[in-house]
């Protein structure tokens, strides 16, 4: 329960915005991050998506991390 899903976009080493599992939206970090955010959060089928990753992605690996010591 305590695994975090992020996605990050950069541009020009500055990151523009983030998918964070955890609060389950896109979140801006400059002005053209914020209104890409908004765009994207705005697509049930993407955030769906990005949620899934968390499932597909993170907990089929923690086993593979923590399991082989």
């Amino acid at each position: 329960k305590d695994i975090q899903y992020i996605r990050s976009y950069y541009y020009n080493k500055l990151e523009t915005n983030r998918f964070d599992s955890n609060v389950g939206t896109f979140v801006g970090y400059t002005a053209a991050g914020v209104r890409q955010a908004e765009i994207w959060n705005k697509d049930t089928s993407l955030i769906a998506s990005e949620k899934a990753q968390r499932e597909t992605y993170c907990l089929h690996n923690v086993g593979i991390w923590y399991g082989n010591p």
